[in-house]
């Protein structure tokens, strides 16, 4: 039996037309049906009869930050580990399964969660339920699979972290900016650890963090939610509850100066990467830091590509990243110098951009021109079955209540010019400072 929800019918503005000048814009109703299972498996069941396909996430709330120091890697390699079948569907017979029935699967891992994708035809709405119970019932975890998905991770590690410049360089920001925090290691771990995963430990993850009281189940699509919320009962329901998860000990103590550190390695140019203590997704101040980092980054136009990339000509590249985690997260400004330039260069003028914002609250046209881009992300994000799927997981993850991705913007307009100008002052300052360079040998 299911715990029933009362059904929530929730607007979201058209927003788009707002973005192109349009001063009001017809409100899109978009109803979500959340319901909960007695096992604990959290359903959310979003209609969408604009084409005949369906959209299937299932978020386990299990990340890298769920990991120890020693045992890193676990939750990526289980992201591969889940596509290797069951007893019912043995060996790849998954994947080739849903394309036979037109569709495609995917999965991925962040520092929070671990989710996994699927899109069908709405005819196959048992199959993909029946597909994703019979895996979190029953995972074949066998020698065979381990060793051969351990292989293809670590492949992929030298991929996007030995052998990538960037990855190397980011990877090496978290490790000197967080001491204890859960969120120093990348979510693919270190290679000694992988190495080191026995069969013990991969079927004693499994056990731990792949069960309904710890995953939620969405579905958008072309789908009655009626009719839907049956089916997932009849697929789902038997299954186990599972242990509830060990509690994440994620405490970072206050950073009390300055950490540098020096990458080198074979590159034609050097790079910097400028990271700051920043703040949680639920924190208060995170819409301020949203703003800030769309003043800064957003589009050719932003501060930091017009005068570092254009007006001054010293970097080739600049991008700002500043993720919405479950614990605190980093602020971090990254810059590839042009020929002749060093990263001293590069450094310096991010260190002026900071600098100005800090005392002088951003114009009123430059507030304007980013509501108009916070709008304007917000659409796109709901645009498909796919990314409304993705959001209204992430938001029940992250934010603890998918209902959050409707108020979200909101708190990002609302916020004003000293706004920004307060956080800059408040978390973009020396002592909470990480900068990480790359030094070409």
């Amino acid at each position: 039996m299911m715990r029933p929800d009362r059904r929530v019918v929730l607007v979201v503005a058209a927003l788009a037309a707002l973005a192109a000048g349009v001063p009001r814009a017809r409100a899109l109703e978009l109803p979500v049906v959340a319901r909960t299972l007695d096992n604990g498996l959290r359903v959310l069941v979003q209609p969408d009869h604009s084409l005949p396909i369906l959209s299937v996430y299932v978020f386990y709330r299990v990340g890298s930050r769920n990991e120890r120091t020693g045992a890193t890697g676990m939750a990526h390699l289980f992201e591969h580990m889940m596509f290797n079948g069951t007893e019912k569907y043995p060996n790849d017979s998954f994947d080739r399964i849903v394309e036979s029935h037109g569709g495609s699967s995917n999965g991925f891992t962040t520092r929070d969660f671990t989710a996994y994708q699927l899109e069908l035809r709405k005819e196959s709405l048992a199959l993909a339920l029946d597909l994703e119970a019979d895996r979190m019932r029953g995972l074949a975890i066998t020698p065979h699979n381990l060793e051969q998905e351990r292989k293809i991770v670590k492949e992929e590690r030298r991929l996007r972290t030995d052998d990538d410049l960037v990855g190397a360089q980011s990877e090496l920001l978290y490790l000197t900016a967080f001491e204890q925090s859960s969120y120093r290691w990348d979510t693919v771990g270190f290679m000694s650890d992988l190495d080191a995963v026995t069969l013990d430990d991969a079927q004693g993850f499994f056990r731990t963090y792949y069960s309904p009281r710890n995953a939620v189940l969405v579905l958008v699509g072309d789908i009655d939610p009626d009719a839907a919320l049956a089916a997932v009962e009849a697929a789902f329901g038997s299954i186990a509850p599972g242990p509830e998860p060990p509690p994440v000990r994620s405490a970072e103590p206050e950073q009390q100066g300055e950490r540098r550190a020096v990458l080198g390695r074979d590159a034609e140019l050097p790079a910097v990467i400028v990271g700051y203590k920043a703040v949680a997704a639920k924190h208060p101040d995170r819409a301020a830091l949203d703003v800030l980092d769309a003043l800064l980054s957003h589009g050719e136009s932003s501060r930091l590509y017009r005068d570092l990339v254009y007006r001054s000509e010293i970097a080739s590249d600049v991008d700002l990243n500043f993720d919405w985690g479950l614990d605190q997260e980093l602020f971090w400004i990254y810059a590839q110098a042009r020929p002749e330039h060093s990263a001293a260069e590069l450094e310096a003028a991010i260190g002026k951009e900071i600098a100005d914002i800090a005392a002088k609250p951003p114009s009123a046209e430059e507030m304007a021109k980013v509501r108009n881009q916070l709008r304007s992300n917000d659409v796109r994000r709901l645009v498909t079955m796919s990314g409304k799927a993705n959001e209204l997981g992430t938001f029940e993850v992250v934010f603890g209540d998918y209902r959050r991705m409707f108020s979200v913007i909101d708190e990002d307009l609302a916020v004003t010019a000293e706004d920004v100008q307060r956080v800059a002052r408040a978390y973009l300052v020396p002592e909470r400072r990480t900068v990480v360079t790359l030094v070409p040998k």
